[in-house]
C-alpha cells in the first residue's frame, strides 16, 4: 500500500503542483486547504507524513502543528513545514511547535523528494513507537484580562497582576496592551518603545518575528517586559487586523513564561478569536448592580463563543470607598459564579504609584493591596504547568 501524505496549504496551485509531484513518486495524496480541514483529515486518515504550510488564514501552520502534537492520535506523525519564509526565527518557532523538518518555497522537486523520503524513513524505523520530541522551552501561560465596559480598572489589574507574577515566579513575564488607540499603561509607567503594538499591527504577518517583537518591547525597572498600545484614537481601526494579532500571539507563546494580555472592554471580532487561545480569562467587574448585569452578559457571551467556563474567573475591583457597594457574597449570588479575587479600595496607593511611574504592588510590598494581587498571582501560577514555577 502506498504511503499517505497529507498536504495542508491554502494555496490551490501549491496543492495541485506538490500533490502531482508526489503522486508521480507513488505516494497517495490527501489535500486540505485550511487548518481545520487538515486537522480533520489527519485524525480521520492518519497519514504517514504531513506537509504543512505556515502562512494560512484563520489558523496558521504553527497552531496546526501544536494541535497535531497535542492529539494522541496524531502526535507522532512526521511534519514537514513548507513555507515561503526563510528567517531563522520562524524556523525555530516551527520546530518548537512540533515540526520535524523545514523547506522554503519555492523548492526544487529533487530537494522535496529527498526530505520526504528522509522523514518517512525515520518514521518507519520506529518513530511511531516513541513520543514526539518536546520543545526546547515550554510554551507561555496566557492570562487575558477583560471587562464588559470601560472604566472598571482592567489595565490596573493587568499591570499589578503581571508584576506580582514576576515577583512570585521569577519567570519572564510580558504584559501586552491589545487595545490600539487606547493605551494607558505606557503613559502611567513612562515607558515607550520604537512603535509598540501599532508598529506590529501595521506590518505584514510574515514580518512579525520574535526578534521584531523584542524590538518593540519596553522594560520597566522592576524587570517587567511591556508591549504598549498607542493612545492615538485613530489607531483603534487596527483592531480589525486579526492576522497580525494572531501571529503576535503565536510568537509570544515562546517569548516568556507568563503572558498577561490587556483586552480592555467589549468583544470585537479579533478579541473573540484571541480569547479562545487563552489559558484563563479574568473578567473584571465592580460591586454595583448595573455593572454586574453587564458582566453576566459578558460571561454568557464568552461561553457562547466556546470558551470553557473553567477558564473564566471573576475579579471584583472595589476602586472607591462607598456604602453602596455589594459584598463579595452578593456579587457571587448575582453572577452565579465564585469571585476569585477582590481588591479593596486603595486610591491613595494607586495615585502614589502613578506619580512614581510604577505599579501599586511595588509601593508597599506588605500592604493589603499587594497581598491581594500576590494571592491571585499564586492561584494562576498554581494552575500553570510546574515548569513555570521556579
Amino acid at each position: 500500500m502506498p504511503e499517505k501524505i497529507l498536504i495542508i496549504d491554502d494555496d490551490v496551485d501549491t496543492l495541485r503542483l506538490v500533490g502531482l509531484m508526489l503522486q508521480r513518486q507513488g505516494y497517495q495524496i490527501i489535500a486540505a486547504n485550511n487548518g481545520e480541514q487538515g486537522l480533520a483529515h489527519a485524525e480521520a486518515d492518519i497519514p504517514d507524513l504531513i506537509l504543512l504550510d505556515v502562512m494560512m488564514p484563520q489558523m496558521d501552520g504553527y497552531e496546526v502543528a501544536r494541535r497535531l502534537r497535542g492529539n494522541p492520535d496524531t502526535a507522532n506523525i512526521p511534519i514537514l513545514m513548507f513555507t515561503a519564509k526563510s528567517q531563522l526565527d520562524d524556523k525555530v518557532t516551527g520546530f518548537e511547535a512540533g515540526a520535524d523538518d523545514y523547506l522554503t518555497k519555492p523548492t526544487h522537486p529533487t530537494e522535496l523528494q529527498a526530505h520526504v523520503k528522509a522523514l518517512l524513513s525515520r518514521s518507519s524505523k520506529g518513530r511511531t513507537n516513541n513520543p514526539p520530541s518536546t520543545p526546547t522551552e515550554p510554551a507561555a501561560y496566557f492570562t487575558g484580562v477583560i471587562a464588559s465596559r470601560g472604566g472598571l480598572g482592567v489595565s490596573t489589574v493587568a499591570l499589578n497582576l503581571a508584576v506580582s507574577l514576576l515577583n512570585k515566579t521569577n519567570g519572564d513575564v510580558i504584559l501586552a496592551e491589545l487595545r490600539p488607540g487606547q493605551g494607558t499603561i505606557g503613559i502611567d509607567l513612562n515607558l515607550s518603545s520604537a512603535g509598540g503594538l501599532v508598529s506590529l499591527l501595521c506590518s505584514n504577518p510574515s514580518d512579525i518575528t520574535r526578534a521584531r517583537i523584542r524590538e518593540e518591547l519596553a522594560t520597566h525597572q522592576c524587570g517587567l517586559k511591556f508591549l504598549p498600545a498607542s493612545f492615538q484614537p485613530r489607531d483603534s481601526t487596527l483592531m480589525a487586523n486579526t492576522p497580525q494579532f494572531e501571529t503576535l500571539i503565536n510568537r509570544l507563546a515562546f517569548m516568556g513564561t507568563f503572558i498577561v494580555l490587556d483586552f480592555g472592554c467589549g468583544l470585537p471580532a479579533t478579541t473573540q478569536k484571541l480569547l479562545k487561545s487563552m489559558h484563563e480569562i479574568l473578567v473584571v467587574t465592580e460591586p454595583m448592580p448595573p455593572t454586574l448585569i453587564h458582566t453576566r452578559a459578558l460571561i454568557d457571551d464568552l461561553v457562547d463563543l466556546g470558551v470553557d467556563m473553567r477558564k473564566i474567573s471573576v475579579v471584583a475591583n472595589y476602586r472607591i470607598r462607598s456604602d453602596l457597594h455589594l459584598s463579595v457574597t452578593q456579587i457571587q449570588d448575582q453572577l452565579g459564579q465564585q469571585v476569585a479575587a477582590s481588591f479593596t479600595p486603595a486610591p491613595e496607593i494607586i495615585q502614589h504609584a502613578n506619580r512614581n511611574k510604577t505599579a501599586a504592588v511595588l509601593i508597599q510590598t506588605e500592604n493589603l493591596t499587594t497581598k491581594q494581587y500576590d494571592a491571585l498571582a499564586e492561584q494562576i501560577a498554581e494552575r500553570a504547568p510546574k515548569s513555570h514555577r521556579k
